[in-house]
């Protein structure tokens, strides 16, 4: 470790002194608060497992009764604000927007820098709500949730990672203790019981709490103007953190890649990109295929033409757990819904 990460370790940890002996304030709610985070800088799949949560708390009975509050990264508005059917990705961000396009008929759907401040307004706003999902507020000491998940990428587990900027951590690996459970993400779908046994002992060493394993399972292509299938013969346009394990499903779906539009998370397309990506798919004669989250910042460009459109399709994602669902549905009914 750099002498920058021990620097960076040290105040954190005593950042996160200060709130476990309430020298900062700490907000705690009657609402109940589920707080879905982790100690890295993304890629751990946030939104689907948020999505995974919100459709669970839907089948237990608590349509209408939700809420969600991410910050709404990239967006560029500030402050609170409730999403409505005139937002756009530019206005409450990608992640969230996907999310209300999703749900928008049983869940509040919120954006907001200050947790503090944007829980009460939501109350406020809708006092029927009985359970706020936080996104990426594993960091946000000040609010304290009745129910933490904490995320960690198979490819890149927290225990062999170090804090920025030698690596990826926002916090040391002690801050694990904090959580209620960890899952780990985007495992292969064939891990066996050893190699999860050895990752269990190795993340017993920073917290006892269950340990669980969830894979990504893609569903068919969908169209975005059209209903017909995708061609194989594709462009793949990606905005997001880690592309690679998406472009090899995709090869084993024996989609032929042309071309790979690989952006950075959250990337912002502009009307020269849109043109050479379309422009390309022409002279290819292949569709372009896109993941779930970009595909709604393109289809809120005005400039997106219906020839690009005709050629668009998206794959949706879901979190599959490969053990012991029930169990997790159990700790979190324990935590939340059972709770009074």
């Amino acid at each position: 470790m750099s002498p920058f990460s021990i620097l960076y370790k040290f105040v954190m940890q005593f950042r996160n002194h200060l709130y476990d002996i309430e020298y900062k304030p700490v907000f705690r709610f009657d609402t109940k608060i589920i707080s879905v985070g982790n100690l890295s800088m993304g890629g751990t799949g946030k939104t689907p497992f948020v999505e995974y949560v919100i459709r669970f708390l839907i089948e237990r009975g608590y349509s209408n009764k939700v809420a969600t509050l991410s910050r709404g990264y990239g967006r560029r508005s500030k402050g609170f604000r409730l999403a409505n059917d005139h937002d756009l990705p530019q206005t409450i961000g990608d992640e969230p927007f996907q999310i209300y396009q999703k749900f928008k008929d049983h869940v509040t759907v919120s954006v907001g820098e200050d947790r503090v401040l944007a829980i009460p307004s939501i109350i406020y706003e809708h006092p029927e709500n009985e359970v706020i999902v936080l996104d990426d507020a594993y960091q946000h000491r000040s609010v304290e949730p009745n129910f933490s998940v904490l995320l960690t990428d198979y490819n890149s587990i927290f225990y062999k990672d170090y804090v920025l900027p030698s690596g990826t951590l926002r916090e040391s690996r002690m801050g694990a203790e904090r959580a209620d459970v960890v899952m780990v993400t985007k495992c292969p779908p064939d891990l066996g019981q050893d190699e999860m046994q050895i990752i269990r002992d190795n993340i017993s060493i920073y917290t006892d709490k269950s340990v669980f394993f969830t894979t990504i399972k893609y569903k068919e292509a969908v169209a975005a103007m059209n209903r017909r299938q995708a061609r194989k013969r594709i462009i793949l346009v990606t905005g997001i953190a880690y592309a690679q394990k998406f472009k090899e499903y995709l090869s084993q779906e024996r989609f032929e890649i042309m071309k790979h539009f690989d952006f950075a998370d959250h990337h912002v397309f502009n009307s020269k990109e849109i043109n050479a990506i379309e422009r390309l798919a022409e002279q290819e004669n292949a569709d372009i295929i896109t993941t779930e989250k970009d595909w709604v910042r393109l289809m809120s460009m005005p400039e997106l033409g219906e020839s690009f459109q005709n050629k668009l399709f998206y794959i949706p994602i879901m979190v599959q757990f490969l053990e012991d669902e029930e169990s997790f549905h159990r700790i979190l009914e324990d935590s939340i819904i059972r709770v009074e």
